[in-house]
């Protein structure tokens, strides 16, 4: 079954960087599975997956928003089959959390972290349904282990959270999802 699969990650991300073509794999395997990958719509990470689904003929979505633009002069990212867009980030982020099917979190900084702790807190509130949250690499393990540790997140905090190391982990995680049944999580 397709899904919307939001790709999550710093846009500050270089196409020299390797995680940038780890991404664009990402994105392409997304792509062929039919899966739709929404991203914030533009550089970095988000131009990443974009690229990766567009050149498999996947669908991509980018979520705009213009007080962004204006601000860092920037633009939407080429790669984009459908823009929606937003007047403020607020808005943006709402859009982001409350539409997709899964979560992919790559590396990147306080707007990923934002988009993090947007949805692990609706999942908690059960504002929205518990869906794949899936970490990639070993990047955000630290902050994660040691919340995990403290004792300050109980168990059912980490349903739906799984640790991924590629494109295939992640249309593995996809492929064995159910919405009403989550996965053992895989925290290692």
């Amino acid at each position: 079954m397709s899904k919307l699969v939001a790709v999550f990650g710093s846009a500050r991300l270089e196409a020299h960087d390797p995680l940038y073509e780890a991404t664009r794999t990402l994105g392409a395997a997304l792509g062929q599975q039919g899966h739709t990958v929404i991203t914030g719509g533009y550089d970095g990470v988000m131009g990443a997956a974009s690229q990766g689904a567009a050149e498999a003929g996947g669908t991509v979505v980018g979520v705009t928003v213009t007080a962004l633009e204006l601000q860092y002069e920037r633009t939407p990212n080429r790669w984009l089959t459908q823009e929606i867009r937003y007047a403020t980030m607020r808005e943006r982020l709402h859009h982001l959390v409350i539409h997709p099917d899964a979560y992919i979190i790559m590396p990147g900084g306080v707007g990923t972290l934002q988009e993090i702790a947007e949805v692990w807190q609706m999942f908690r509130l059960s504002e929205i349904p518990h869906r794949p949250f899936m970490l990639y690499g070993r990047f955000w393990h630290p902050m994660f282990e040691t919340m995990l540790q403290s004792g300050y997140v109980s168990a059912k905090d980490w349903e739906s959270v799984y640790t991924v190391d590629s494109a295939e982990d992640v249309i593995s995680v996809l492929a064995h999802w159910k919405s009403e049944t989550a996965l053992t999580p895989n925290l290692s």
